[in-house]
């Protein structure tokens, strides 16, 4: 945390986080490729219309986690570790009760929830199995989310890392056992995740709970402070609002592509929307690492290390978004065959839109590590304005607005339009609020 960190140092640190939220986004896309190619393509669009509900009640954990770590990063950069362990405690017991609690709303209101993004009949019944088996192991699901951003700053981002292999491999064997061997179909997927889920939640709590573990924080008596509880929910609330303005903005897409083309364009989508989480998990991971570096450079006032870890952030932002864009471009075709279930007109329409969507990656990087600069500095107002920016009021926009000028493809072309408009927002803040924060001289 004190020293002086190099480009390579900063990509070094960085890898172990990048590889967990790459693994964490892994579960989605192994129960997508399982079940399209076991089950059909009707079993994946179901599997998709519910996801977005998934991914918007674990999104409490992640808020929490990355609120958090930025709060414990800044106590402990002051010098004020006994308040950084007892706030870390703290806020891992409110994530799993929260989870308790958004797991039972979950369960009773997903035949609502269901109906409403527009699903009927056999899709349907098979959307409300995966929703309701997922709502077993939300709490975990959220810890889990929780301790991404909290194991780096707890200085163990490889141990996150191990954690999320462990996990990632226990869903892809039980998804061969219980969707390809035993054919259990979206109730076999659902029963994979969930079980990784508890693995993936259950050890880091079985970790920290040892009083001698070899990270920087561990359990220990804590005092309900609410407004440590708030101030870590504030700071964090921008990572919140994405990841339900993305959740929000795909049952839109849903929604839309239902009226245009049907079941293919939701299965589709879906393509697209995995290729989503595991790009951005890269430039997310990235930002994750690197924002207890910064939170500390600015608890501690080290005014030239901020500015270097900023230009170098954005240095490999920028690399990752030109090597992303090629990958998910030239692939295109390879990777609609692997979601397309053997089935030519879906995989045609699945590699068309691939080929658009990439472009939307040369800029991703740029938002998401926006939006954890403003985190890492204490400024989760802005931070949260950047999110809500990108994925509600661009996001959502761009899918109601640009088909009713260009149909079906722009549905496609939104992501890229929005992205693009978002990277310029996040370069002018970036600029006007440097001096303020001595990220660039006034």
């Amino acid at each position: 945390m004190t020293k002086h960190f190099t480009l390579f140092e900063l990509l070094k640190l960085s890898v172990p986080c990048m590889a967990t939220t790459l693994f964490a986004s892994v579960y989605a896309v192994v129960d997508g490729l399982f079940v399209v190619n076991c089950s059909g393509k009707e079993a994946f669009a179901a599997i998709n219309i519910v996801m977005p509900v998934i991914l918007i009640l674990g999104s409490a954990g992640f808020m929490i986690g990355a609120g958090g770590s930025a709060l414990v990063s800044h106590a402990q950069g002051a010098g004020k570790t006994k308040f950084a362990l007892e706030s870390f405690t703290l806020l891992t017991v409110f994530t799993f009760l929260l989870g308790v609690l958004c797991a039972a709303l979950g369960y009773l209101f997903m035949p609502s929830i269901a109906y409403a993004l527009g699903a009927r009949d056999n899709l349907y019944e098979m959307a409300l199995v995966y929703g309701r088996i997922s709502m077993s192991s939300l709490a975990f699901y959220m810890v889990q989310y929780a301790f991404q951003p909290l194991f780096s700053a707890a200085g163990k981002p490889g141990y996150g890392f191990l954690v999320t292999l462990v996990a990632g491999l226990s869903n892809i064997v039980l998804d061969a056992v219980f969707v390809a061997m035993l054919n259990w179909g979206v109730a076999g997927a659902a029963w994979a995740t969930a079980i990784s889920e508890f693995v993936g939640g259950g050890i880091p709590l079985v970790y920290f709970m040892r009083k001698h573990n070899s990270s920087h924080f561990r359990f220990t008596r804590f005092s309900l402070r609410m407004s440590t509880i708030a101030k870590a929910c504030s700071n964090g609330s921008s990572e919140m609002i994405s990841l339900v303005s993305v959740s929000l903005a795909g049952m839109l897409y849903n929604i839309q592509l239902l009226s245009y083309i049907g079941a293919d364009g939701v299965a589709a989508y879906g393509t697209l929307l995995y290729v989503g989480w595991l790009f951005s998990a890269l430039f997310s991971g990235f930002a994750i690492a690197s924002s207890p570096l910064m939170s500390f450079a600015h608890g501690s006032a080290n005014l030239v290390e901020k500015q270097s870890l900023l230009k170098k952030s954005l240095l490999i932002m920028a690399v990752l978004g030109i090597l992303m864009t090629l990958i998910a471009y030239f692939g295109s075709y390879y990777i609609s065959c692997a979601f397309s279930g053997g089935d030519s007109a879906l995989q045609t329409l699945t590699e068309f839109a691939l080929r658009i969507y990439a472009f939307s990656f040369l800029v991703m990087g740029i938002s998401i590590y926006g939006s954890s600069l403003f985190t890492s500095l204490g400024n989760g107002l802005v931070s949260a304005i950047i999110s809500l920016v990108r994925t509600l009021v661009l996001g959502c926009g761009a899918v109601l607005l640009l088909p009713v000028f260009l149909g079906v493809n722009g549905i496609w072309l939104s992501c890229v339009v929005s992205e693009i408009i978002s990277a310029l927002f996040v370069a002018v803040l970036i600029y006007a609020l440097g001096p303020q924060y001595q990220l660039r001289s006034a």
